[in-house]
């Protein structure tokens, strides 16, 4: 039996490396003797020195301690808590350089898992300003000294980093969250103590919308008190809800939702079309990016006026309103009962009366229909960040289905998706990313595969 070679570093090296690119979570990829080293706060390009702090059998973890040649795109940090916060990953990458990086991701994943050996890459749509585009923030909070603060964890951690502002989220959100720590800090309401389980302020959820409006929900433990005092701290928020969540759990919401002052739901406008949002319903947290991204689907999917669209993985329906003026009809599929609810009120919010809602799992949905239907004519997909089932895609490959627009937001699960769809009669038509989340390493994309003729 062949011996396991040992591997050339050691936890608590201090080593001299080059940094040859970057991985999906950010972090830099240098090589000691073939060995990868995965490199913290480093960039392509950059020569760097770096304390190892973990190894494992196939790679160690380290941390750059000194950028002894810095990478031509590094940038500082406009961020005070970058290097502490884990909410954010590229700050010390200028944006054009992020742009390029991201569709390098998708490029990489698609030849590398896909197999793909050449990808109809168009250019990634960025944004004119990278900051100030998240519409929905949720922050824990902890004690410091003894006073109630909030802000993110650290990565892979439940450390909390403090912080007075967060550069990506909308100003009135954070605005929110400042108002319901001064409301803990005066009355003097305990912070959660998730090892405990003692205290009650746990979250402060809070969005907005295109028109100004603003949403916050307050979690607690258990009852609220001092609600008039809370609802004095938040006289000018237009929907204030409370949430009860008395459970051990990493999970923000519990199940019992109470409405405290203004509306139950609030109005989000995205492409011309309303969607209504009360506290836990899914959207985009980036609304300008999310048009370009619809848009996007739209374009690629070209649906003419007599053909019938399935969209799988429908959520409230954002995509389904987006291209039902385009098609026939537009028949959505999701498993969250909830959300099939709301995209029916949004299509009759939208006068949509061509787009039907199925509740159920896609992977039972997808054969009935396409028996019901005798045939559709394409198919959008837009699922989790596992991808598909591979159910799903065996009913699509053999549907009657001539296009299919997959919306996604992890290139791994895309690729590996998109050669199932490519061994099973598709092509790779086109390919289109789209920045959704700015100084971050996430990406969205929106590819088109056609079915090849027989």
């Amino acid at each position: 039996m062949a011996q396991k070679m040992r591997p050339p570093v050691e936890k608590n090296d201090d080593l001299v490396v080059t940094i040859e690119s970057l991985t999906n979570e950010g972090q830099g990829v240098a090589r000691v003797e073939g060995f990868a080293v995965f490199v913290v706060g480093a960039l392509a390009g950059e020569e760097v020195k770096a304390h190892v702090i973990k190894v494992q059998p196939t790679y160690a973890i380290a941390k750059a301690v000194e950028i002894i040649k810095p990478s031509p795109d590094r940038v500082r940090p406009a961020c005070p808590v970058f290097s502490q916060c884990g909410g954010c990953t590229l700050w010390h990458l200028s944006y054009p350089a992020q742009l390029k990086q991201k569709q390098q991701f998708v490029l990489d994943a698609l030849t590398r898992l896909g197999g793909f050996s050449s990808v109809p890459m168009q250019p990634i749509v960025g944004m004119e300003d990278p900051t100030r585009y998240r519409n929905k923030g949720s922050f824990p909070f902890s004690v410091l000294g003894n006073a109630a603060v909030f802000g993110f964890y650290a990565e892979r951690s439940h450390r909390l980093v403090p912080f007075s502002d967060c550069l990506i989220q909308d100003e009135r959100i954070v605005d929110a969250a400042r108002r319901v720590a001064a409301w803990a800090n005066t009355c003097g309401v305990p912070v959660y103590d998730e090892t405990t389980g003692e205290g009650q302020l746990r979250h402060v959820v809070a969005r907005t919308t295109a028109e100004g409006e603003l949403m916050v929900t307050v979690v607690t433990k258990g009852q609220l008190k001092k609600k008039d005092d809370l609802l004095s701290f938040l006289e000018n928020c237009d929907s204030v809800w409370h949430n009860e969540n008395p459970k051990l759990t990493n999970v923000v919401f519990g199940e019992k939702f109470t409405l405290l002052a203004g509306k139950p739901a609030l109005t989000e406008t995205i492409g011309g079309k309303r969607f209504s949002v009360s506290p836990q319903s899914f959207l985009q947290v980036n609304r300008v990016q999310t048009q370009a991204l619809y848009e996007a689907a739209r374009e690629f999917l070209a649906a003419k006026k007599d053909e019938t669209v399935v969209d799988a993985y429908c959520g409230v329906g954002t995509i389904s309103l987006f291209i039902a003026e385009n098609c026939k009809r537009v028949i959505g599929i999701e498993q969250v009962a909830p959300a099939i609810e709301d995209a029916k009120a949004n299509a009759t919010a939208n006068g949509v009366k061509n787009a039907e809602f199925i509740c159920g799992n896609v992977v039972d949905v997808l054969p009935r229909l396409f028996s019901r239907e005798g045939g559709v004519d394409a198919i959008v997909l837009d699922p989790p960040r596992k991808g598909c089932e591979e159910a799903a895609l065996e009913a699509i490959a053999k549907s009657t289905a001539k296009r299919v627009v997959y919306v996604s937001c992890n290139p791994a699960t895309l690729a590996r998706d998109c050669k199932y769809l490519a061994a099973h009669g598709f092509t790779l038509s086109a390919v289109r990313p789209v920045d959704m989340f700015p100084q971050t390493c996430h990406v969205e994309s929106v590819v088109l595969l056609e079915r090849l003729e027989k």
